[in-house]
């Protein structure tokens, strides 16, 4: 695996394949945080508590200061990430996923919060066109591993027109150790840190901030968080 230098080359099947495979495992999953989390439910609380930790060193008022108007969940599943981290944090929030089920129970799991989020969008990344100056934050989350190289530039190009001025895009995912490691289980892939650098830079964008995850279990993929303007 390692001698693959970018994603495509691991790709054993076309693209619309390896996206329909990814639809249809999300499918079957069930619409639950332990589901949206590989049966990994219990490492909630910690993922949370470091992402509040690191997008609060940019919000609030003042020179640079990303602003708390809206923010953007993508790949957001039920909306485990909207309701303890952005629901909290900004006015209003908007959803996007592929898998219809996750954003129709969104909607009863995000209780009374519920009415803080404008927007639900079915829609995989590699089509999904946010809306140009709209947001503050765009938190893409365990999802770049659903998307070929290619479409990651784009859809990352396409995030960079959504955001506000001072806005952020925070990606926060799985790194491999060394080249690409593909899943064919979910149709998705691991990426190591130096591709996922070379492919932020092609979208034109900067890393301002970037850190790793900390007291995950040891099985799991290392987890890093990057910020991005």
């Amino acid at each position: 695996v390692s001698d693959c230098t970018k994603m495509e080359d691991c790709l054993i099947e076309d693209q619309t394949t390896f996206y329909s495979k990814a639809e249809h495992y999300w499918k079957e999953v069930p619409p639950t945080v332990d589901g949206m989390l590989g049966g990994y439910g219990s490492i909630s609380s910690i993922d949370i508590n470091g992402s509040k930790k690191f997008l609060q060193k940019f919000l609030g008022e003042g020179q640079g200061k990303t602003g708390t108007g809206c923010a953007l969940d993508c790949g957001a599943g039920i909306g485990r990430i909207t309701k303890r981290l952005l629901l909290p944090l900004f006015r209003t929030v908007d959803l996007v996923d592929v898998t219809q089920e996750f954003l129709d129970k969104a909607r009863s799991y995000l209780g009374e919060e519920v009415k803080q989020v404008e927007n639900y969008f079915c829609c995989g990344l590699q089509d999904f066109q946010p809306q140009p100056e709209r947001y503050d934050v765009i938190w893409i989350q365990w999802v770049i591993g659903h998307l070929t190289d290619d479409h990651l530039v784009e859809f990352l190009r396409r995030c960079r027109s959504g955001l506000r001025p001072d806005g952020l895009i925070v990606v926060k995912d799985n790194v491999a150790f060394e080249g690409v490691i593909p899943d064919d289980v979910d149709s998705s892939v691991c990426r190591d840190l130096n591709l996922l650098h070379r492919l932020v830079a092609r979208a034109g964008l900067n890393i301002i901030c970037e850190e790793q995850q900390q007291n995950f279990p040891e099985e799991i993929y290392q987890v890093h968080t990057l910020a991005l303007r």
